[in-house]
């Protein structure tokens, strides 16, 4: 019986987990922004924006980790039903972590040029991810300067 009440929980956690590896993330947030600022040698502006990014993405986890603590300590878990309903409503803040951080990662992605998310489009693949389709930006500093 008891084994009933947890395996919703549990399929709740593997589902999620089996689809995110879908997605080519870059892990704003998760990967340290030094290590994406390198493997992508971003420019100043992008750094920046990086940054604001990386704290956008924190301030809106930690809401959302505070939704899960209220729901966790809140929520009745006596009943089958009531785990299913609380396995429901996890799901519900999990989903809204996982949009939030595909949301953040595809706006730097949206900072990146031409040659940037091609080696983006390159570690997906040899990932074997499916990478989020963005028109990469044109910066001045990026152009090289023709020669005569």
């Amino acid at each position: 019986m008891r084994f009933q009440a947890i395996f919703p929980f549990l399929l709740v956690l593997v589902s999620f987990s089996v689809r995110s590896q879908a997605d080519c993330l870059l892990g704003v947030g998760i990967t340290e922004s030094d290590s994406l600022v390198d493997i992508f040698q971003m420019n100043d502006f992008q750094k920046k924006q990086l940054v604001n990014l990386a704290a956008e993405l924190q301030y809106r986890n930690e809401i959302l980790n505070v939704r899960l603590e209220n729901i966790y300590n809140r929520h009745p878990q006596n009943t089958v039903e009531e785990l299913n309903e609380l396995a429901l409503k996890y799901r519900g803040v999990m989903d809204s972590m996982e949009l939030i951080q595909s949301m953040i990662d595809k706006r730097v992605l949206s900072l990146l040029n031409a040659k940037q998310y091609q080696l983006y489009l390159d570690l997906c693949h040899e990932a074997s991810r499916s990478p989020f389709v963005i028109t990469p930006k044109v910066y001045t500093d990026s152009i090289a300067e023709k020669q005569n």
